[in-house]
């Protein structure tokens, strides 16, 4: 609609006949112009959020002019993907077959599309500082993960060095392969869970490959990212049917919507918010938007009667928000047997992200079956960091003694309750904090299923 606005029209045509611009200058200059001028109506917040659709708009004309719009999903040859910045949105649509390894300009290391690169195994470097440029297009490069290195035309010396490096990893991927189908205990009898990180069927069909004793994390907001509206309670209960079948009987947790900070969907018309990653975003959409909530669960429940899934609420900050959801729920379970469609034994538990949440575990833990901490965003609260500022990576301490006392402390609260604790952020595959998640006895430990099997033989060689 707002395409075939005349305004919008005129005013292209009236930049492009009266300035002799070129179409592609004409079409983000009106969408510009437009935008600031619904920016600017203070006392209706609803037109001032009609200006980030008038942006978007332009920007897609203006791509299409220039042969520039790129569907991540459809590259058809071999690429190293290069761009200013990619959305967690263009992120997890890639086709990894295609796309080799991406590299931005800008971003950071913490962000959700770095995590969810890690999470496809697709090889990334992020804040180069370096624009994309199209004169590099054709041009043999390397991405160097490891050392955050980009070389584009690499001598053959260098080439050479980098084939074999590729061939040592190919060999150790290959001979990891043996432990898809052994427990994960370490050599004194200590047992833990595997499981895995995921976003979509494909990646789900990643922790089936790598042996991973079940789901810990499905991220459904990515169903509602990228869309022009809401995904249907039946494109999603089809999405976690799928997910539930093919783990054929082991745990699925599937994460309530997740929408917020840099995870967008436009449909939403949240607004601009001063500090998105502490405004309206996750439970807080939910709670607020019961009829959103209930179509999930609804679809949530009818899949479990296909496998074993359950489910959990994030950015929990109180025990009355946990009250609130169950009560949804709850809700939710009636109206389906009233209607007698069936659904499984679902069980209910919650993200551990916020402080508040660490420190209220005691009380949290009567309420709820089980716990998994998002080491990622309770970083980020505690040290009061944002993690998408790349200017925050020397400052961001990962590793940081505030963040592991909250860690240790919800571990012991939630045991004395007989509540199961699960690590799902990026903590859970670093080596150097595997034997303090196995002291602190830790249940789960949920990574990408890419790091799974090397995860499982660094834990099967500690004492």
């Amino acid at each position: 609609m707002l395409l075939l606005d005349p305004d919008f029209e005129d005013a292209v045509k009236d930049e492009i006949i009266g300035q002799h611009s070129n179409a592609v200058f004409a079409v983000k200059k009106a969408g510009k112009d437009l935008a600031d001028f619904f920016s600017a109506m203070e006392d209706n917040e609803y037109m001032q959020q009609r200006c980030a659709d008038f942006l978007d708009i332009s920007d897609r004309i203006a791509r299409v002019l220039e042969n520039a719009d790129c569907n991540l999903s459809t590259i058809d040859e071999p690429v190293i993907l290069m761009a200013d910045d990619l959305t967690p949105g263009e992120t997890i649509q890639m086709d990894t077959t295609n796309v080799l390894a991406f590299v931005t300009g800008g971003g950071s290391v913490n962000s959700h599309t770095a995590i969810l690169a890690r999470s496809i195994g697709i090889t990334a470097v992020v804040n180069t500082g370096v624009e994309a440029d199209t004169k590099l297009n054709g041009h043999m490069g390397i991405v160097d993960g490891d050392m955050g290195r980009v070389l584009i035309d690499p001598e053959d010396e260098i080439l050479e060095k980098y084939e074999e490096k590729l061939k040592k990893y190919n060999d150790e991927k290959k001979s990891l392969e043996e432990l898809r189908t052994v427990s994960t205990v370490t050599r004194s009898g200590r047992k833990i869970d595997l499981y895995a990180n995921v976003g979509n069927i494909q990646d789900v069909v990643r922790a089936v490959d790598s042996g991973a004793d079940g789901i810990g994390l499905f991220r459904s907001e990515f169903l509602y990212i990228g869309k022009a509206d809401f995904p249907s309670e039946e494109e999603q209960f089809e999405s976690y049917k799928k997910a539930a079948e093919l783990m054929n009987g082991k745990e699925v947790i599937i994460r309530t919507l997740d929408i917020g900070a840099d995870k967008k969907a436009d449909y939403l018309n949240l607004g601009k918010e001063e500090n998105p990653a502490m405004g309206m975003r996750a439970i807080r959409i939910c709670l607020k938007h019961p009829e959103i909530f209930k179509t999930q669960l609804r679809a949530i429940y009818r899949a479990s009667a296909f496998g074993t899934i359950s489910v959990m609420f994030p950015m929990i900050t109180s025990a009355h928000e946990v009250e609130r959801a169950l009560q949804i729920t709850d809700d939710v379970k009636k109206e389906l047997s009233d209607k007698s469609i069936r659904y499984g034994e679902v069980k209910r538990g919650i993200m551990i992200e916020t402080p508040a949440a660490a420190v209220m575990s005691d009380i949290l833990a009567e309420k709820v079956d089980f716990f998994s901490i998002g080491t990622n965003d309770l970083t980020q609260y505690t040290l009061a960091m944002d993690r998408q500022n790349p200017e925050m990576s020397e400052f961001l301490d990962m590793h940081s003694p505030a963040v592991l006392r909250l860690i240790k402390m919800t571990v012991r609260n939630a045991h004395e309750k007989n509540v199961k604790v699960g690590i799902c952020g990026e903590l859970g595959a670093d080596p150097k904090l595997t034997e303090f998640f196995i002291n602190n006895e830790v249940d789960e430990l949920s990574v990408s299923a890419p790091k799974i099997l090397s995860l499982r033989k660094h834990i099967r060689e500690l004492e």
